[in-house]
């Protein structure tokens, strides 16, 4: 695993180095405790195509090997109200490996969530959506990546 931060973009070299780095970018300016990285339950694809909506605070990831999608975390919750765009990566690939980054609280609750992205055309590392988490019980989001 290595990142390199030397370009105008950081790149890594695998989805591994999502965890290097969202742990260096924090989550809402907290310290990131634990990163999970996303695989399809349906064909267990670790490569997906995102839509979000930065604003509101939701992702759907779609996997390429068998095209399931998924609202992430609490998504669900306000897709309707949200306006998802398409994740394109500034090489203008738009398949990308995701793991998402999670501040805790001391009592191990979600206080902020980040889904970080690696683009696996050039590997640039980035974060398409990240937002507070303010209800409790929210120790569940740790298994909806």
């Amino acid at each position: 695993m290595a990142i390199d931060a030397s370009g105008e973009w950081w790149q890594g070299e695998s989805a591994a180095d999502l965890a290097e780095y969202l742990e260096e970018l924090g989550a809402g300016g907290y310290q990131v405790g634990r990163v999970v990285e996303a695989a399809c339950a349906g064909c267990g694809g670790q490569t997906f195509r995102l839509r979000a909506d930065c604003e509101e605070g939701a992702v759907e990831r779609s996997c390429i090997g068998c095209g399931q999608g998924v609202l992430m975390l609490d998504s669900e919750e306000h897709w309707s109200d949200v306006a998802p765009e398409a994740v394109v990566c500034s090489c203008g690939a738009d398949v990308f490996d995701v793991a998402v980054g999670f501040s805790l609280r001391p009592d191990d609750s979600v206080r902020w969530v980040s889904v970080g992205v690696r683009c696996v055309a050039d590997g640039v590392l980035g974060c398409c959506a990240d937002w507070k988490i303010d209800y409790e019980p929210s120790r569940h989001l740790l298994a909806t990546v």
